[in-house]
């Protein structure tokens, strides 16, 4: 581990968002070090698209430099930022709403592609490299399936299995109610597992629960 690792480890996630807030650059860019993948992640997965989910991530901490001040609680930094990008991502998906969806492709990193945390440790690998190649079609498959859903519903979805948000955290979000959450992921995952039975995939083919 580097020592700004070991330096960004030591420091308790609100502590970097209120030094941050006072205009500290240095904690500003622990910050954002400690959130670019979760959020690249979040925005590839709602897109599909590696150059608009880079460009999705780019406005979304520029937004957060812009209105770090503005936030009023610390602790609703997570479902703050996660609704800024949200935002922009159901932005681009109006502009290409009128094409097909392209085949989701994924870009690694040498070390795989890791889920990280507010405290920047790594939770566990989403595309390993070593995955198979069938493994990877039907990937493409599901992400493809997510991007015909209703904006909302492949949000919560999102948010929810992949990024392990809890329905309080979404539904502030979207500022919306837990239980029309729960209805709209209800609603997304009996969707998406119809389009997938229709192309003969199972959730025990895909190794997803759905």
């Amino acid at each position: 581990m580097h020592a700004n690792q070991i330096s960004q480890a030591m420091v308790p996630l609100e502590s970097l968002i209120e030094k941050a807030m006072t205009g500290d650059e240095v904690s500003f860019n622990q910050l954002v070090n400690l959130w670019y993948k979760r959020i690249y992640n979040y925005a590839l997965k709602q897109c599909s698209h590696n150059d608009v989910a880079a460009d999705i991530t780019q406005r979304t901490f520029i937004a957060v430099f812009k209105n770090l001040k503005k936030l009023k609680d610390v602790g609703s930094f997570k479902p703050w930022i996660y609704r800024i990008a949200t935002n922009f991502c159901h932005q681009e998906g109006r502009k290409i709403s009128n094409s097909k969806t392209v085949p989701f492709t994924v870009t690694q990193n040498d070390e795989g592609d890791t889920r990280i945390n507010e405290e920047g440790e790594a939770e566990g690998i989403y595309f390993n490299p070593e995955m198979s190649y069938q493994q990877k079609e039907l990937e493409k498959i599901l992400f493809g399936c997510l991007q015909e859903l209703p904006k909302d519903q492949r949000s919560v979805i999102i948010m929810k299995e992949y990024e392990g948000m809890k329905f309080r955290e979404i539904a502030e979000t979207l500022d919306t109610s837990e239980n029309t959450i729960k209805t709209w992921l209800y609603r997304g995952l009996k969707l998406l597992k119809q389009q997938l039975e229709e192309k003969n995939i199972t959730k025990d083919t895909l190794s997803y629960e759905l």
